[in-house]
């Protein structure tokens, strides 16, 4: 049957205009149920339906076989109760669906993987083409009640439905809805309604389901004070119409990990001015959350702040005490130099939400069998959220997870509800699912979807493979790489051919042979983005078959791969013709090849498909004794030799045209075999083979890079390093003045030759020191598609263009790169997507974010056992150097461990000493004791487990005493 439907659409120009669609109404779509004869059967796809006698908790309000069927609000707000176990046989309309789907992109992916749950019998039906439950939009009547009532005509017609089935026991619908008006109507016509609070009490075995419940209404919930405490947020309508005329600004919400009382409002758009608002003081942050979209106004010039040094945490128990917080206020508002009031706004609404679950633990209220307590975030930058739970004595001292309901007016903190328990606090598995969610590490195992496809073992390579390859077998290639390292991306070599010239060869294995564009195993690779390294695990980008078997390079293994090969030629260059035939075991790869001369200067590029073979798979130190062996002389030791001396000249070059050589402390952690506790902590060694490695995925990088611009300039996927704003240079700058050197900001060369002439000979640290201080001043490397930017240049590494290509069992970017390159070289096909500048700006942004959350997650996971390590040590005392000075603390680095921490000088119980700050130098006086930026000093450094939510490493200065 053919119907048409009808609506209004504003134009872009502002213009309403009519459309009319046709619509398909039909009378064989399913309803789902396993027991039903009278519908044709469900078609293949996700789930398994709905059983034929439905199976779940025993509920006293329904004691009968039953469905359920939500609305939409339920579906979005209750989403947390559909997915736990105990909720099963659930009929999800298509009208839900869709308005789901545009309402909240996060819920509705939620639903559709409940949907494919095979074990929760969840099943869509496609009510809006089913010709008996299909309904038209009746004057005067809204879109929303409209699809209200379509959703009570589909909960009649599947009750009606059902009751043709011959069976015993006849199967009930229950409509599930908060909406009063909805289930009066619902009642009204003879439908069984519950509100989902009803339905889940009465769950006689599942009381605990109770403390999942969204608190969506916030009647009820207030603090029985009833005092305002926050200003009301202007309505949505009218925030668009302020921005629009520019009476507020809209910017994404960051708060502060070290002042719960101050954040930044990142404004969004081109404009150079007030780009960064600063928001200080409880009411005029205004409920906004990390990350939320917010709409600010920008305050007076004469109420501009300063960014605050204080570190303040929330730590409070008595959430009415606003008194006490007015007085923290106050701390804020000292004086301040002029030149270092920054633009300063308040919070007067929320344009989006981005809450998420939030890990934690409970802080049990001091009232006895009190259901009332607040959960304190894992994220200093999360506000403590209010929650109701009857498991208070059975959560106290677990990691557990937490969801946002909403935030009232007159509440110190957002309501919430309890969503799951991941277990005790301090377990090392607990902690590291803690760091995974609070960082939104995808880590779920690979679905059979996903796997399914993956090449079948045994893997063999056919005719069709060997095209556009080259056999490189015969080459003496290694890889070189740190110890215990299976996802080996990356293998090299080096030889001297006839003509008197080097042949260098960077060689990177083929991911994208075996992740074809558009699959499933592509999507997912996609959406990781990045294989994530925490110190005792690595959760993967691609499965292990592909990561640690059939793509990694190891040796004595032919393998797939890219390879750069480098010919440094002096006199007449010829192509390398390789005869298959003389090869009966067909293993392939990929490849690219170059030339090059003595002086390490490249004359030629070119990109092939190859296959090698690597002889050697070498750690770092292994690769540095052979360059260093006096006895050593086989060809992979020769190889390397000749790397390692093109590898210095190289990198002279690069650090002539201004590439920065920054430091980062990195740790190494060495573990107890049986217990896997960290039983020795020291900084990483890097040695002239680390160098040697890095100079030639730079040098492959920029090659690559170069290539696929050429071939996509409007496509390219690069790699670019923004040059930090003057004003991120002040800290170096002025701690540089206090030893008497000047660091000269204004190019990256000017800044790199500074950092080489700022030399101390009685304090050697002190060129390292600026260094790490430097690296804190730059901005982040971030992937962009070339056709959506005009700035390409990469601040540090002084390269107009660069990508990355070296890494593509650990980098999505790796295998776009890889894909541009085949399609560059007619090794492969190109695909819509590939050359959709949109589409590869929106998984640049996806790509970005997953970089940034996978080095926070690392950071997190290094802290954690930096805290297992220093447990069993008791008191440890160290040299240390002061790294930044703040208002109360400041914070040392100790060379010995790579670690950093912060010294405080205020402590509960104990008298305040008199502190004196001195922005300018800067510096902090501390009674009689004037402490600088880079002074040495000694510390005792323990771990802190009062707090077992934030358990931490506590460092006390010793030397010198004050």
């Amino acid at each position: 049957m053919l119907t048409s439907r009808t609506f209004l659409k504003r134009t872009r120009a502002g213009a309403v205009v009519k459309v009319v669609r046709e619509h398909y109404l039909r009378e064989d779509i399913p309803c789902g149920a396993a027991a039903c004869r009278l519908c044709p059967p469900r078609p293949a796809g996700p789930g398994l339906g709905l059983e034929a006698q439905p199976s779940g908790a025993a509920s006293s309000l329904c004691p009968g076989p039953h469905y359920l069927l939500p609305d939409t609000n339920l579906l979005l707000h209750q989403i947390d109760i559909l997915e736990d176990p105990v909720i099963k046989n659930v009929i999800v309309l298509q009208t839900v669906l869709q308005e789901v789907r545009n309402r909240s992109a996060p819920v509705y992916k939620r639903i559709r993987d409940v949907i494919g749950n095979p074990e929760k019998h969840f099943y869509s039906f496609t009510n809006e083409h089913h010709r008996e439950t299909y309904i038209e939009q009746e004057q005067g009547e809204t879109s929303n009640d409209r699809n209200d009532r379509a959703i009570r005509v589909a909960v009649k017609w599947y009750n009606e439905h059902l009751k043709k089935i011959q069976d015993e026991d006849k199967i009930q619908v229950i409509f599930l809805t908060n909406d009063r008006t909805n289930k009066e109507k619902a009642l009204e016509e003879g439908i069984t309604a519950y509100t989902c609070e009803e339905y889940i009490k009465s769950l006689i075995a599942n009381p605990d389901l109770v403390d999942r419940l969204a608190c969506v209404s916030d009647e009820g919930k207030e603090i029985e004070s009833g005092k305002i405490i926050f200003p009301e947020h202007i309505p949505l309508s009218k925030l668009q119409q302020g921005i629009k005329s520019g009476i507020y600004l809209q910017g994404t919400y960051r708060a502060s990990r070290d002042n719960y009382l101050e954040a930044t409002v990142w404004v969004h758009g081109d404009a150079e001015e007030n780009k960064e608002i600063i928001i200080q003081g409880l009411k005029h942050l205004n409920r906004a959350v990390h990350e939320d979209i917010v709409a600010v106004e920008l305050l007076a010039r004469d109420e501009w702040v300063a960014p605050s040094s204080v570190v303040l945490q929330d730590d409070g128990q008595n959430e009415d005490d606003i008194e006490n917080e007015e007085e923290k206020e106050n701390i804020l508002k000292t004086a301040v130099n002029k030149d270092m009031l920054r633009p300063t706004g308040k919070v007067v609404g929320i344009i989006k939400r981005n809450w998420r679950p939030f890990c934690g633990m409970l802080s049990k209220s001091q009232i006895k069998e009190a259901r009332r307590h607040l959960f304190t975030p894992a994220d200093r930058r999360i506000p403590r959220i209010r929650i109701e739970t009857r498991q208070a004595d059975t959560l106290e001292g677990q990691r557990i997870v937490v969801a946002i309901d909403g935030w009232p007016r007159n509440s110190r903190y957002p309501n919430g509800h309890f969503v799951k328990n991941l277990g005790s606090a301090g377990d090392k598995d607990t902690e590291t699912e803690v760091l995974l969610l609070e960082h939104d590490v995808p880590h779920q195992p690979f679905s059979q979807g996903v796997l399914s496809f993956l090449p079948k073992m045994p893997w063999t390579i056919t005719e069709q493979d060997m095209k556009y390859r080259e056999d490189l077998r015969h080459l003496y290639v290694c890889s070189v790489d740190p110890p215990g390292c299976t996802d080996i991306d990356d293998a090299l070599h080096c030889r001297e051919v006839e003509n008197g010239n080097i042949e260098v060869g960077v060689h990177i294995a083929d991911v994208s042979h075996f992740i074809r564009p558009g699959n499933a195993l592509d999507e997912e690779s996609a959406k990781r983005g990045t294989t994530v390294y925490l110190c005792e695990k690595r959760i993967d980008m691609v499965p292990e078959l592909l990561s640690s078997n059939l793509c990694s390079l190891r040796s004595n293994v032919d393998r797939y791969m890219y390879m750069i090969h480098t010919l440094i030629l002096t006199r007449n260059s010829r192509c390398l013709y390789v005869d298959f035939n003389r090869f009966p075991s067909h293993r392939l790869a990929f490849s690219c090849i170059w030339e090059m001369n003595h002086k390490a200067e490249i004359l030629k590029t070119r990109f092939t498909k190859s296959i090698i073979n690597s002889k050697a798979s070498l750690t770092y130190a292994e690769a540095q004794m052979r360059i260093d062996s006096a006895t050593m002389n086989d060809d992979i030791t020769t190889s390397l030799r000749g790397l390692n001396k093109l590898a210095k000249i190289l990198k002279k070059k690069r650090i002539d045209n201004g590439a920065l050589t920054l430091s980062s402390p990195e740790v190494r952690f060495h573990m107890d075999s049986e217990t896997h506790d960290p039983i020795d902590l020291q900084t990483k060694e890097l040695k002239e083979t680390n160098s040697m490695v890095e100079e030639f995925m730079l040098l492959a990088n920029v090659s690559v890079a170069q290539k696929i611009y050429d071939e996509f300039p409007e496509f390219a996927l690069l790699r670019k390093h923004p040059a930090p704003p003057p004003s991120n240079y002040d800290i170096l700058v002025k701690a540089a003045k206090t030893k008497n050197l000047e660091i000269k900001t204004d190019s990256a060369k000017a800044l790199a030759e500074s950092l080489d002439k700022a030399e101390s000979p009685t304090f050697p640290y002190l060129n390292t020191l600026l260094r790490i201080l430097t690296t804190r001043c730059m901005m982040q490397a971030v992937y962009f598609c070339s056709g959506m930017d005009n700035d390409f240049h990469h601040y540090g590494l002084a390269s107009p263009i660069y990508t990355h290509f070296t890494s593509p069992i650990r980098r999505y970017a790796d295998i776009i790169v890889h894909r541009l390159l085949a399609v560059a070289i007619g090794a492969d096909s190109t695909y819509p997507e590939l050359t959709d500048k949109h589409k590869l700006a929106d998984m640049c942004k996806n790509l970005n974010y997953r970089h940034k959350m996978a080095q926070y997650a690392q950071r997190a996971s290094v802290a954690f056992h930096t805290q297992l390590f220093f447990k069993s040590k008791g008191v440890v005392n160290e040299d240390a150097y002061i790294l930044f000075v703040r208002k109360n603390a400041v914070v040392v680095l100790i060379p010995k461990y790579g670690l950093e921490g912060t010294v405080f000088f205020e402590e509960k119980g104990k008298p305040t000493p008199k502190l004196d700050y001195n922005n300018e130098v800067p510096s902090l006086t501390v009674e009689d004791t004037t402490l600088r930026v880079f002074d040495k000093v000694k510390v005792n450094i323990m771990l802190d487990a009062s707090n077992i939510q934030h358990q931490k490493i506590r460092m006390v200065l010793v030397e010198p005493k004050v």
